[in-house]
């Protein structure tokens, strides 16, 4: 009677913290249902096995079907509303006016003038658009003309236009 009580136990924690760990695969939040599910599986593990050897195939058993219930999840849920606020499905084109970081070499060699005092920081305007840009440590007062002598990364490095 004890066996088939403690059964049944086991069988009702796996259940709910299947159900538990499911509910938080599907809904963001901050981990309570999953966290629960884990202890209900963890604690159906220590109730119903009787050795380390069986604890340590159901933690694997739970394991495979929890997999299981993740791609279930991923398959039936992929192409939903639900998922569709978390996966950016836009393209960021050059065409529509994006530019990655590393896009600023065609910048090398552009000459423009200090729209700030750059100290050694400030901004510079090339052909019309505004850049952040930096010098090697040399004071360059506005409206001074640079010209772009670097790019790393994101960093223009500028230096004065030293007239003839």
């Amino acid at each position: 009677m004890i066996a088939a009580n403690l059964s049944a136990l086991v069988l009702v924690l796996l259940i709910i913290g299947f159900i538990l760990v499911t509910i938080e695969m599907i809904l963001p939040g901050f981990g309570a249902p999953g966290i629960s599910g884990g202890i209900c599986l963890l604690a159906a593990v220590i109730i119903g096995s009787n050795t380390i050897v069986e604890a340590v195939i159901m933690t694997m058993i739970i394991l495979a079907v929890i997999g299981v219930l993740l791609a279930i999840i991923f398959v039936v849920f992929a192409n939903k509303k639900v998922i569709s606020p978390f996966v950016l499905k836009d393209e960021q084109k050059r065409s529509d006016g994006y530019i990655s970081s590393s896009d600023l070499e065609y910048l090398l060699g552009k000459e423009g003038r200090a729209i700030t005092d750059l100290r050694p920081a400030g901004s510079a305007d090339f052909d019309g658009v505004k850049f952040d840009v930096v010098t090697d440590g040399e004071y360059i007062s506005k409206g001074t003309n640079v010209k772009i002598i670097k790019v790393e990364g994101v960093k223009l490095l500028v230096s004065r236009i030293k007239h003839k």
